[in-house]
């Protein structure tokens, strides 16, 4: 479940609220906690072994459901100050220069590439949902985690 302070915690306060909002997409029954009968609705088309390997990888205490803090430490998983979690792979595979931003070059590039349909005011939209003002700025992954929980 949600911690209730996270002043101590390994992740800053701002990417845990951000998160909340995925996680409560995925716990689709609302128990605050996902089940393997949970992650089912959103991966339809997911083999059952895929959905187990993704319970095992997050289910640390093994009681086959994945709490919030379970759900963070996977998702925004730190090594010495430095993510390494699965957002962080998603923020690097669309930051295709490596510049540590994710700029309209990058974003549009990563749509063209997934084949998604959006023009460049929506492209510029997104980008400024992060707090950028400027397109060739870009958002870093704090405000990347930002666009993602909107």
């Amino acid at each position: 479940m949600c911690p209730t302070d996270t002043s101590n915690s390994l992740f800053p306060a701002r990417n845990i609220n951000n998160l909340r909002s995925a996680f409560d997409v995925l716990d689709v029954d609302h128990d605050g906690k996902i089940s393997r009968e949970d992650l089912k609705t959103p991966y339809t088309d997911v083999d059952d072994d895929v959905i187990v390997t993704m319970m095992t990888v997050a289910d640390s205490n093994k009681n086959s459901y994945v709490e919030y803090d379970e759900f963070e430490k996977v998702v925004l998983k730190r090594d010495n100050g430095r993510s390494n979690g699965v957002m962080d792979d998603v923020f690097n595979s669309i930051d295709g220069d490596g510049d540590g931003k994710v700029g309209y070059e990058d974003l549009r590039s990563y749509l063209n590439a997934a084949e998604l349909e959006v023009n460049d005011d929506e492209i510029k939209a997104m980008i400024r949902l992060g707090g950028c003002d400027s397109d060739s700025d870009g958002v870093t992954f704090d405000e990347f985690l930002k666009i993602l929980a909107i």
